[in-house]
């Protein structure tokens, strides 16, 4: 396509050279002269435009109908436009790169009687240097009509189209087949979402069930696809030292490719090894360096895989620069037939800070709701902490407010959720530091500016945040203490009907505050503070003809989503 546009610069030249007389042309001297005066006028009034910018009508929808507002209809009559109230598409023009381009200009006249539809017709010009004079490769601006295959050319095509990889291209638009194309050479790849994390030898296994319960490697780890399975493995202890798929070297004697279709390669390396006992107890080793293989002691096989764990760290780029694995290893007596494997595989960006998720990509009820702050020029900044996001007021069993202070519990989403404690105040309180107190108590140290909407909601997408609202009841009076906090969630279904995943929409934080009177000296008052957490469903009810959110009274496995969460 670069090859077929001509820039203004070089194109107010080539009529000149093609001017040029020719074995052909008269030899008389006023030719060449004629010739070239020509080919000046066509360059200055330029090639004849391919589109009609007066027929082009973007919101002409209705077939043989006049849409509302749609002063570029070729269905509507002047009666209808007497009835528009504006234009809705004031302006059509061609290609904005052309260095002149028509452009049709449609509004009202609303001081005639009735009003009247205005059209004017008028020539834009482009002021940058590098604008196109004129598209004239005209087989670029349509697509070409397939070939039908007959008994003729149906060998030929077969050939063509018959194999597992060919040419979109016509045979017409190379040059020259046998020259490799250049940009092949300098083509560059990156990982996307999804695409399987290739190997030296294939791809990275995350072994998982398939039909059954039993485990299967051909299973491949989508990249920033964080997965999580269970399986069960096939054993014997007489031959366990001989099943690779429950020793470490199985899982990590393959490299990784940094990039597909590269030759740079990441190796894996082992993060931890932690050792579990037949009941279940779990040690950490102080040395991951060293390989432990499937071993027989004592009727006991040792060292078999029981979990691994694979963390992959990733640059903004789709390359990959690090990846760890984690082993539990287990043993298993001669009695035991089968073994249950755990595997997971999870992605952290370079640079950041590894946040879990919530949901994938709607909230699973239960999880704690995500939340953030939002600096100025930056994105989403949000703890890792789950105690250091969305949380309110943790109740004690004294309910005393002032050694309540650093309790908190994090907002789990679907949870309707209700806390609070019990103030002492005697007259000695002074209210602005007790006011202070009370707001600290209920919002905590470092309230959220932004919720997550999804489950999954990168920090980097600051439009997939949602912003907290707060809102202050009270009553006029000169001294005022918080006394209450409720933060409502809104939340709603998205996504389609068989599977919706839950969003929030809407987050608002209310602060009610009362009077506090002046107390006579050695009296004392109780008042409570409550804090609550309040989840509505807003999602819009189901249009007649439509059937209505599914109920599921059953329990479903805890993959019956996959990949969502």
């Amino acid at each position: 396509m670069a090859a077929a546009l001509r820039f203004g610069l070089l194109l107010f030249l080539s009529p000149l050279r093609a001017a040029e007389p020719s074995s052909e042309l008269p030899s008389s001297p006023e030719a060449p002269s004629k010739t070239r005066a020509t080919a000046r006028e066509r360059a200055r009034s330029g090639p004849a435009p391919l589109t009609d910018v007066a027929e082009l009508c973007v919101c002409d929808l209705l077939v043989a109908q006049c849409d509302v507002n749609c002063c570029c209809d070729p269905d509507c009559s002047a009666a209808d436009f007497s009835l528009f109230t504006t234009c809705s598409v004031p302006i059509v023009t061609g290609d904005s790169h052309l260095c002149s381009q028509k452009a049709a200009i449609y509004s009202l006249d609303t001081d005639a009687n009735p009003p009247e539809r205005v059209f004017k017709l008028v020539d834009h010009v482009n002021p940058s240097v590098f604008c196109i004079h004129a598209t004239n490769y005209e087989q670029a601006l349509s697509f070409s009509s397939p070939e039908i295959p007959t008994a003729e050319n149906f060998d030929r095509l077969l050939k063509k189209f018959g194999s597992a990889t060919f040419s979109a291209e016509p045979d017409s638009w190379s040059m020259n087949s046998d020259v490799p194309d250049p940009s092949d050479a300098n083509e560059t790849y990156r990982y996307e979402y999804g695409v399987p994390i290739q190997t030296v030898d294939a791809f990275l296994r995350l072994p998982s069930p398939v039909v059954s319960s039993w485990c299967s490697d051909a299973n491949p780890a989508g990249f920033l696809v964080h997965q999580a399975t269970k399986c069960i493995r096939s054993i014997s202890v007489e031959n366990c030292g001989n099943i690779q798929a429950v020793s470490m070297l199985f899982y990590i004697n393959s490299s990784i490719l940094a990039v597909p279709k590269s030759t740079q390669v990441v190796n894996i390396t082992v993060q931890s090894i932690v050792v579990q006992s037949l009941n279940g107890m779990q040690t950490l080793l102080n040395s991951s360096s060293v390989l432990r293989h499937p071993t027989i002691v004592d009727e006991l096989c040792i060292n078999i895989v029981l979990g691994v764990s694979y963390h992959i760290t990733y640059t903004d780029t789709g390359e990959i620069i690090e990846a760890a694995a984690s082993f539990v290893l287990g043993a298993v007596n001669k009695e035991a037939l089968s073994i249950q494997q755990s595997f997971e595989i999870s992605f952290t960006q370079v640079n950041t800070n590894p946040v879990p998720f919530s949901g994938n990509p709607g909230y699973v009820v239960g999880l704690a709701v995500r939340a953030g702050f939002k600096p100025q020029g930056s994105g989403i900044i949000q703890n890792t902490n789950k105690y250091g996001q969305l949380t309110i007021l943790q109740s004690t069993a004294n309910q005393d407010c002032l050694t309540a202070q650093e309790r908190r519990t994090p907002v789990l989403f679907g949870y309707n959720m209700i806390s609070g404690c019990k103030l002492r105040i005697t007259a000695a309180m002074n209210c602005q530091p007790l006011a202070q107190v009370l707001l600290d108590l209920l919002m905590g140290q470092s309230f959220p500016e932004y919720v997550a909407s999804f489950g999954n909601s990168q920090a980097q997408d600051v439009l997939d945040w949602v912003p907290v609202t707060h809102l202050h009841t009270s009553e006029q009076s000169s001294c005022q203490i918080p006394v209450a906090l409720e933060i409502e969630l809104k939340w709603t279904k998205y996504g389609s009907l068989v599977n919706p995943q839950a969003r929030i929409v809407n987050v608002t934080a209310t602060t009610t505050t009362t009077t506090l009177k002046q107390l006579p000296l050695g009296r004392e008052r109780t008042i409570p503070v409550t804090t609550s957490v309040v989840f509505t469903d807003v999602s819009s009810r189901a249009e007649p003809g439509y059937r209505a959110w599914p109920t599921i009274n059953a329990k479903l496995p805890h993959d019956f989503f996959f990949p969502f969460v």
